[in-house]
């Protein structure tokens, strides 16, 4: 439950600060990585742009059955994957929720960490995927 919302905590601090500091610029840091503001309403990688709500209610059950599954392991290396997950995961929930969008759930997801290279991101997309293989390299005995 700490990994959780300290994952949301940072990712929404880091996507305010991108929303103030990028709105009309980009940062360039090293070789191809810089700070480019992007709103997102489709799923990963800017695909199904406009889906937001049905992706959402996705991801709540996605959700559901990792905390379910996580309720299960006494791995605590797994529970702080799954701590993780699921901040992430409600981190991009909470753009979706309340930036501003059309309806229900069609707020669009701030990414701004861009190789240029591949496809923008954020914080919260960054722990899902890490947490997400270290769970499943958990899940295979290592």
């Amino acid at each position: 439950m700490l990994v959780g919302t300290a994952i949301l905590c940072l990712d929404q601090l880091t996507k305010w600060w991108a929303s103030g500091a990028l709105g009309d610029r980009s940062i360039d840091l090293f070789w191809t990585l810089r700070l480019h503001l992007v709103r997102n309403t489709g799923a990963a990688f800017s695909r199904g742009e406009g889906l937001g709500p049905l992706l959402s209610v996705l991801v709540l059950v996605v959700i559901v059955l990792v905390v379910r599954q996580g309720a299960r392991t006494g791995d605590r290396v797994a529970l702080l994957a799954v701590g993780a997950i699921v901040g992430g995961a409600v981190g991009n929930l909470v753009d979706r929720a309340l930036r501003s969008g059309d309806g229900f759930l069609g707020g669009a997801v701030v990414d701004f960490v861009d190789f240029q290279w591949w496809p923008v991101f954020n914080v919260a997309d960054a722990t899902i995927v890490i947490a997400g293989g270290l769970l499943a390299w958990r899940s295979w005995g290592a």
